[in-house]
């Protein structure tokens, strides 16, 4: 008995040292987003007061464009996602591009209330705090169900849909990164709070490209210190709570607006039968899949996803 108790102690001591050495090793607290904005939000980043929150966006291009573009981010992703398309976009269209709440430099939402109703009410103050007419509303993975649910409960604001790689039905994920899964596990979810292993965020950006070779240590850094904006990781267990489920992907069948959707054929965290099954859901819809790429087909060849984009938006 005795023999049992000191075993049992002594791989106590060894799981407590375990865990102390994770801790050590991997040590990395929320930052304030004034220690980010230096490096992440140089002009014309701007931060405007919505909600009680100060929303990181650039807004650029043309004013007098009568339908301007926004452009919403995924998960733990930011409005740096959509730089490859912007400079070009932004020559003959006005280009709005944030950070959701939750996400980027904007943070978590004072109410804690990360509902896909919430978030498409955020959008239409987002809109009246620019004074946007309907615009071209464009979004990846979950800025792609933000994207949906806007033009399902405010059909006036949204003058085109641009999805990509859009977050509309249940999960049917081939693979998930790593740190979602962590990020949806009780417990755990809370050490994820004050750790944030460098490895684990190249691992994430790996499983969501086509070509993992495309991933760079740049690249990793950004979304590495994003993420640790203050608010950020407590914020992402409770938005991932919200995913789509079959009452809400049978309200697609009512969008109307002219769409056009973008799909990766090498997503395996949202597969292309989703993309298919969107085509089919929304009358009149146009898809264009681009075979060799991921989840975020925007971000890893911007020049021939902006292409198809730039099609569809000619008059």
């Amino acid at each position: 008995m005795k023999t049992s108790l000191k075993w049992l102690a002594g791989l106590a001591l060894l799981l407590a040292l375990a865990v102390l050495g994770i801790l050590v090793a991997f040590w990395a607290p929320d930052r304030p987003v004034e220690t980010l904005t230096q490096r992440w939000a140089p002009p014309p980043s701007q931060f405007l007061a919505v909600a009680g929150m100060p929303v990181h966006l650039r807004d650029v291009g043309p004013r007098d464009d009568p339908h301007p573009v926004i452009l919403l981010h995924g998960t733990s992703a930011s409005l740096h996602t959509w730089e490859g398309w912007v400079p070009e976009l932004s020559r003959t269209r006005r280009v709005i591009s944030l950070d959701l709440p939750g996400f980027g430099l904007t943070g978590p939402f004072p109410d804690d209330d990360y509902a896909i109703a919430r978030y498409a009410q955020f959008m239409g103050q987002v809109m009246d705090a620019l004074d946007l007419p309907a615009s071209v509303v464009a979004g990846n993975s979950f800025g792609g169900q933000v994207a949906l649910e806007l033009a399902l409960t405010q059909p006036e604001r949204v003058h085109q849909l641009v999805l990509v790689d859009a977050l509309a039905y249940p999960r049917s994920a081939e693979s998930v990164p790593l740190a979602f899964v962590l990020a949806a596990t009780p417990g755990v979810n809370r050490i994820l709070k004050y750790i944030l292993p460098r490895a684990t965020v190249e691992q994430g950006l790996r499983d969501v490209y086509g070509d993992p070779e495309l991933v760079t240590p740049a690249l990793v850094d950004r979304y590495y210190e994003i993420t640790l904006r203050a608010g950020n990781r407590a914020a992402l267990p409770k938005r991932i709570r919200h995913m789509p489920d079959e009452a809400s992907a049978a309200r697609l069948v009512q969008i109307t607006q002219p769409t056009l959707i973008l799909w990766g054929g090498r997503d395996r965290l949202i597969p292309l039968a989703n993309g298919e099954r969107l085509h089919r859901d929304i009358a009149g819809s146009q898809l264009v899949v681009f075979p060799d790429l991921g989840h975020v087909p925007h971000e890893e060849d911007p020049q021939a996803t902006l292409a198809a984009v730039q099609a569809f938006l000619e008059p």
